[in-house]
Parts: C-alpha cells; structure tokens; sequence
C-alpha cells in the first residue's frame, strides 16, 4: 500500500510538474508567437503606405511608433519582400523581386493572381520555397499586393519552441529522478503514521483480548455459583461480540501489513462446496431458502484459505442480511466460452432499491442505520471481502435484480 502511494506521490508530482512546465513553455512560445505575427502585419502595413518599398523614402516617425523605442532603422532592411500591382480591369502592371531571390517571377506572379482572384485584403499563402504573409492595398484605380517571406522573422519563433520543449524535457527527467530519489524521505511522516495506526490496532486488539478473557472467565464462574441469568447471558454475547470485532480489526489490519499473498491453483468448485455446505444447516433452522449451483472442475489463480474466507464471508453476509423465509442464492459457474469464472451470491432484500450501493464496502458501514443487534456484525466483513478480492488481483462489483441483492465476483479460468 506504501509502495502504491509513493508511486502516486511521484506520479502527481511529476503531472503538476509537467502541468507547470507546459503552461510556462506554452506562455513563453504564445507571447513569441505574438510578437513575430504582430512584427509581420507591422512591416507589412510600412509596405502598403510605401508602395511596396522600404528605402530612404520612409516615414522613420511612423515606423518608430509600430515598433516601439527600440526601432533601428537599419533593421527594416532584413527583411524579404516583393509585390504585384494590377489595374482596375485586373492586368498585371507591375511587379518588384529586386528584395528576394529566393522566388522566380513565374511563382510571384501566379502568387499575385491568386490573392487578387480571392479577394481578400490579408492573409497567409504558401508555395513550395515559404509561406508569404500578405496585405492587399486599393487606392483609386491600382490594387497593390505586398508579399513578405515569413521565414525570417518565424526562425527566432520556431527556436524558442524547439529550445523550451527541450528544456522543459529535460527539467522533466531530471525532477522526476530527484522525487524518486527523495520520495522516500518525503513520505515518511506519512508511512510513519500509517504503520503506527496498523500496530496500535494490533497491539490494541491483543490488550483488549486480555480483559475480554477475564471478564468472561468471571461470568462463567459467576454462573457456576449462582447459576445463569439475563445480566450473564448478556456480559457473554457481548464479550463474543466484541471479541469477533477485535478479530476482525486485526485481521483487516495484518491483510494491510501483508498486502502480497502467493497465488495458486485453487480448485474453486470443491473450495466453494465446503463453505456452502457449512451454511445449509443454519439457513435451515432460520427457514431460509438456500438455492446453491456449482460447475465441478473450475479452478482460479488464488489462495485457497483466503478464497474459503472470502466465500464464507459473502455466505454470512447474504444469510445475515436475508429477508425472513427469504431465498439465498449461490453459484459459481463459468460462462460458455470458458473465458471466465463468476462467484455469485445473492440473498431477497426488500429494501434494496433504496440502498446507495456506493458505500457498503466501507468500513463500518451498515444498512440498518439503527444498528439493530437483531442483525449481528459490524460493516467490517465486506471491507475485508473486498480487501481479499483485490489480493487476487480481481474486483468485487455489487448490484440489484428481480428482488435479489449479488455480490460478484469474476476470476480467470486455470485450464
């Protein structure tokens, strides 16, 4: 159970990590991304109002304002550009590659009617050497289309990407290997309490054993001299009780200690038979009907004492909890394809409907909200049905049907 939370505790820590190091990286890359689409439409709208060019010509007061107080004017002539300009009847009047090399005529010009055709005043368009960010500009009978060569400035961009994912790669493993080698000391406290509530079960169960002995012990004597009576008979039951409660605290306790059992080759069916066959007699004297059905032959992957527990428990349960001259169900049986195994045990339950399933393998819990002493126990012996199913590395399911309250069961067949 430790070794399960401290590989929860790495797990959770390493996601928050990794949670933390995508938001960062993420922020880092959006803000870059953000500033080169906006340096891209920035240069793009200095073409447009310079009639696709960048020369000594420019208003520097302009170009100042889009790009901040850091604007070197020698910085505006990275840049790779060319444009297109058509008439009003659509032809082609001019166009100027004289700042890029990296783009035929042909590819320029088929560019310019493309975006002339789509209509647009913006956008993105790729061709086989880059993707060109353009603005469509229209002043009086002339429609001029500015192209710029995103590559240059989306570098830096597509750098940082490639540097924050490598390093937040790298900050991954290298805390993920610190919390494994520091996750020990960092549970600690917490495998300290938890050990100490198993031995405070287990040392208080075997102190409480010992006046629970003595008690008894007198009232038997107590009953030899003076003879039985309502006041013994009840010190009696009450000690047995507690007794089987303690046992059962302890029990559930050492499963914890020891969550590793050895599996092996259980013949369920003949397992299974001897738990039932312990139950008829007092399902008889209690007038219940006992309705049992059992394929020889089938055998799991388990620990036979603990199979034997967990059936006898479901057993107890289910005649427990029965209605008054109700039915009791049991079976263990595979299906047609022999691919699984199911133990089944159900018993009449009038209530069911109404019952939250939810809780019933929680430790103390019981239906009876009264906790009648009618109906004996202590919510304790689903949890531990539960735990010894979990052991086969199996799981409990629980469910209602036709009047009927089954706890389940699936196993894998052993051929």
């Amino acid at each position: 159970m430790i070794q399960k939370f401290r590989y929860r505790f790495i797990g959770i820590s390493t996601a928050a990590l990794f949670i933390v190091l995508l938001t960062v990286i993420g922020s880092i890359i959006g803000i870059s991304i953000y500033q080169a689409k906006q340096q891209v439409n920035n240069v793009l709208v200095i073409l447009s109002q310079n009639d696709g060019q960048i020369n000594s010509q420019i208003n520097t007061q302009n170009v100042r304002k889009r790009f901040g107080s850091a604007f070197n004017r020698e910085s505006l002539y990275q840049y790779r550009y060319f444009s297109v300009s058509f008439d009003k009847n659509g032809n082609q009047t001019n166009l100027d590659d004289s700042h890029i090399v990296s783009i035929s005529r042909e590819t320029i010009m088929d560019l310019g009617r493309q975006v002339y055709d789509s209509e647009k005043q913006s956008g993105t368009i790729s061709s086989v050497m880059s993707n060109y960010a353009y603005k469509v500009t229209r002043k009086d009978d002339k429609t001029t289309i500015v192209f710029l060569d995103e590559s240059v400035i989306m570098e830096s961009t597509d750098n940082i990407m490639k540097l924050g994912m490598f390093l937040g790669a790298i900050s991954l493993v290298l805390f993920t290997l610190v919390l494994i080698a520091f996750s020990k000391q960092a549970i600690k406290p917490i495998i300290q309490a938890d050990k100490r509530q198993k031995e405070f079960i287990t040392n208080a169960g075997h102190e409480l054993k010992t006046p629970l002995s003595i008690i008894k012990a007198n009232t038997e004597l107590q009953e030899m001299m003076n003879g039985e009576s309502e006041w013994t008979n009840s010190n009696e039951q009450q000690v047995d009780r507690l007794t089987h409660l303690i046992n059962n605290l302890i029990s559930l306790a050492r499963m914890e200690e020891q969550p590793k059992i050895t599996l092996s080759t259980v013949n369920a069916s003949e397992v299974f038979e001897k738990a039932a066959d312990s139950f008829k007699t007092v399902m008889s004297q209690e007038k219940k009907a006992f309705k049992v059905k059992i394929t020889p032959g089938l055998k799991i992957k388990a620990d036979e004492n603990s199979f034997y527990e967990l059936c006898n428990i479901l057993l107890d349960n289910a005649n427990k909890y029965c209605d008054d001259e109700g039915v009791v169900t049991a079976s263990l049986t595979s299906d047609k394809r022999q691919k699984k195994i199911t133990l089944s045990i159900g018993n009449t339950y009038t209530d069911g409907k109404k019952t939250d399933y939810g809780k019933f393998f929680e430790r103390f819990y019981r239906d009876d909200k009264s906790h009648n002493s009618k109906k004996e126990g202590f919510g304790i012996g689903l949890s531990m049905a539960q735990k010894l199913t979990a052991s086969f590395k199996e799981k409990m399911s629980v469910h209602y049907d036709d009047g009927q309250i089954f706890f389940s069961v699936n196993f894998k067949p052993v051929k």
